[in-house]
């Protein structure tokens, strides 16, 4: 790569500036929203008005930013705060630094382009599977806009990672529903082995593949003149059908489920859904038929040297070998997994995780740096509060026998980092989306929050490990939101009179501006934790003598998918093929 990127040492001192300043200000960001008002959070971190605060959080896109962020402030404070006091004290002081330590304020991330434009510059021309038709595939047609944004904008770097590498396989850890596994295989022609932990995930993955092959191939048929596709070959189909008109590819095995009268009209939604996506598929991903009658106008005898070419065919493919572009596999991936044994057929691979949660996006570049066969990986993480931390203060000897999800970086496992659960909750958080008036339910918070003062009044057991759930949603009025959490708790309600409950809200209600005013700053937080998450496993990358190029990459847009930094690594390669 002649892409200028930063060295393992800058990297680390960049993790030092995001670390000095978290340790400051991640206080904010661990303090509990369920004890907002019984721990009186507001007066032990903040020596302002709420008004204030959120005025300042307002206005902060529009503040003239300063050329750097300085550690101590003109009134002597601390990115804000009182050194003394520990309070916040100048609040646009610490949006200002909170801004400079996200990683677009950082400057250590590479646009998408940026890193197609270097892999393409490296003589290797992207060749997709719809090359020689000029057509590409509308993922927008049987997704939601946000997984169709990032399955295209993901799938094209994968796939440009695979030809820099001179790869076909992928594998992709926790493909859950198979979107990016389908795309990769369909429009890309590479061989994708999706790996999830639920069988339920694999087993619809598969099925869907499936449909896709069939009705891209009801498509072709439409694409080369043979008319409009007839009605009958996008409804469900029963048994007998579903064998007559058997085109899988390959020797997989997918159950075949009967047709049921009563789903009709859903199904055939779907499969008109799943026709207009497919309006461009590819003509070399899969088997193209020859033209087909519908089953319902075949006689008896042609339904049966139907079934029988079929059946013939399926023998001929699992004799010569041949095997499906996109395999789901169901399998618990760690760290120490050894992919041969889940993938008998693997060879050089890039690995990928599209939303990888917790510990797995960490055990994805581990076995990206300690397994031979994996070339390149392009990872994606989510769900940070569902990281194991290996520093935690509380944390028990037994649990140290696994491998942690952070910190992966020996620069900040010298320092025994935490961040702490609740502040690794909060940068899940999403600022471009809170930014545009997607704001943060602040009723439901404060209803939990007064909830647990009532707790705290009345039950002995308010500090149970029992959880009220989504209770919320269900209520019409705070008594009713009460009666129901006294319920899911087991709790005595007869304790409490309706006017009793009604009494804590009206109390409370006038300093809901603090509550909201306090998340609107664990909010500006969020993107400085996710950076030093994401900075924490880019070092550990850079640390690695094997690993030749590394880099974060923002592969999507912030507003439509929050989570959009991936980790992107390249082994050492001389730019011939690793594999024969």
């Amino acid at each position: 790569m002649t892409l200028s990127t930063y060295s393992l040492g800058e990297i680390q001192q960049r993790i030092n500036e995001v670390r000095r300043f978290l340790s400051v200000t991640l206080n904010i960001a661990n303090a509990h929203t369920v004890e907002f008002y019984t721990h009186d959070v507001w007066e032990r971190f903040i020596a302002l008005p709420p008004a204030e605060v959120l005025s300042a959080v307002a206005a902060g896109g529009d503040q003239q930013r300063e050329p750097a962020s300085r550690a101590t402030g003109e009134l002597g404070t601390t990115f804000g705060f009182c050194p003394d006091t520990k309070r916040l004290v100048d609040v646009c002081e610490l949006l200002r630094a909170a801004q400079d330590h996200t990683l677009p304020g950082l400057g250590v991330f590479l646009k998408r382009d940026e890193l197609l434009q270097e892999l393409r510059g490296m003589g290797m021309k992207l060749r997709s599977a719809v090359a020689q038709t000029g057509s590409a595939l509308e993922p927008d047609e049987f997704m939601n806009s946000k997984k169709s944004h990032e399955v295209q904008s993901m799938s094209e770097v994968v796939a440009c990672l695979a030809q820099h590498c001179r790869v076909k396989q992928v594998i992709d850890v926790g493909s859950g529903k198979g979107y990016l596994s389908s795309f990769l295989s369909l429009q890309h022609g590479l061989q994708v082995y999706g790996v999830d932990s639920s069988s339920t995930n694999t087993h619809g993955a598969q099925e869907r593949n499936r449909k896709l092959r069939k009705f891209s191939r009801a498509y072709q048929q439409h694409m080369r003149g043979n008319g409009k596709v007839e009605e009958e070959e996008i409804k469900p189909v029963t048994v007998e059908e579903e064998v007559l008109n058997d085109d899988r590819v390959g020797n997989e095995s997918v159950e075949v489920t009967a047709y049921n009268p009563s789903a009709e009209k859903q199904s055939k939604t779907d499969s008109e859904v799943e026709e207009l996506f497919l309006t461009s598929l590819s003509v070399d991903a899969m088997e193209i038929p020859n033209p087909r009658v519908p089953p319902t106008q075949l006689s008896p005898e042609e339904k049966e040297k139907r079934k029988r070419e079929n059946l013939e065919r399926k023998a001929r493919n699992r004799s010569d070998g041949s095997k499906a572009l996109f395999s789901p596999l169901t399998s618990f991936i760690t760290a120490e997994t050894e992919l041969r044994e889940i993938i008998t057929e693997l060879e050089d691979a890039v690995m990928v995780g599209l939303h990888t949660c917790g510990d797995l996006a960490s055990n994805t570049l581990r076995m990206f740096v300690a397994k031979p066969e994996l070339v390149a990986v392009c990872s994606v993480g989510c769900c940070y509060h569902l990281l194991s931390e290996e520093f935690l203060p509380e944390k028990q000897a037994e649990d140290l026998l696994s491998s942690c999800g952070f910190p992966l970086s020996q620069s900040l496992r010298d320092q025994s980092w935490f961040c702490g659960r609740n502040a690794r909750m909060s940068a899940c958080l999403a600022l471009e989306r809170v930014s545009v008036g997607q704001g943060i339910q602040m009723e439901s918070l404060f209803y939990r929050a007064v909830l647990h003062v009532i707790l705290r009044d009345h039950y002995s057991s308010f500090k149970s490990e029992k959880r009220v759930g989504n209770v919320y949603s269900k209520t019409k009025s705070f008594v009713d939101y009460v009666r129901r959490a006294l319920r899911r708790l087991e709790l005595d309600e007869a304790k409490l009179s309706d006017n009793d409950i009604q009494r804590y809200h009206d109390t409370y209600r006038e300093r809901m501006d603090e509550m909201h005013a306090f998340n609107m700053l664990k909010v500006s937080l969020a993107p400085c934790i996710e950076g030093l998450i994401l900075l924490d496993r880019l070092c550990f990358l850079k640390e690695q003598e094997n690993v030749s190029f590394s880099a974060l990459v923002q592969l999507f847009d912030p507003l439509l998918s929050p989570r959009c930094y991936a980790v992107v690594g390249l082994k050492s390669y001389d730019g011939r093929p690793t594999t024969q």
